[in-house]
């Protein structure tokens, strides 16, 4: 059973890390404006970063309360969201920049242990139950 409380916390903190970052886009967006800077500029792209971003972590919420409960649908929205973390994630990790390094390699820590969180014996005996 610790690897299904692994599992809904890794989808419980990356699911609340993309909320926050969708709300900081939105707040920048609101203080800024659409004439701010290039990355502000267009309204249809912000509008989609925005919506990916909040999405994804309503799903990662929503599979972490979900594996704490032993739902079988939900180790699937985890390790959906761990792949695409893994495609940002390690990108980031091979960055020049201090930060980017580090945030990249905190993500596929996290992508890495929700993965095998998910596949771990006593997960899948626990949502094959349900």
């Amino acid at each position: 059973m610790t690897s299904l409380v692994i599992g809904a916390a890794v989808a419980g903190i990356e699911g609340v890390a993309l909320l926050g970052y969708a709300v900081y886009i939105t707040v920048q967006v609101a203080r800024l404006g659409i004439t701010g800077p290039a990355e502000v500029s267009n309204p249809v792209a912000v509008t989609l970063e925005i919506t990916i971003f909040g999405l994804l972590g309503v799903a990662l919420v929503l599979a972490s309360r979900g594996l704490w409960r032993a739902r079988r649908w939900a180790r699937s929205l985890l390790l959906v969201g761990q792949f695409l973390a893994l495609v940002v994630g390690v990108p980031l990790a091979t960055a020049e920049g201090g930060v980017e390094r580090s945030a990249g390699i905190g993500l596929v820590g996290l992508a890495v242990a929700g993965i095998v969180a998910a596949f771990w014996p006593s997960t899948t005996a626990a949502v094959a139950d349900s």
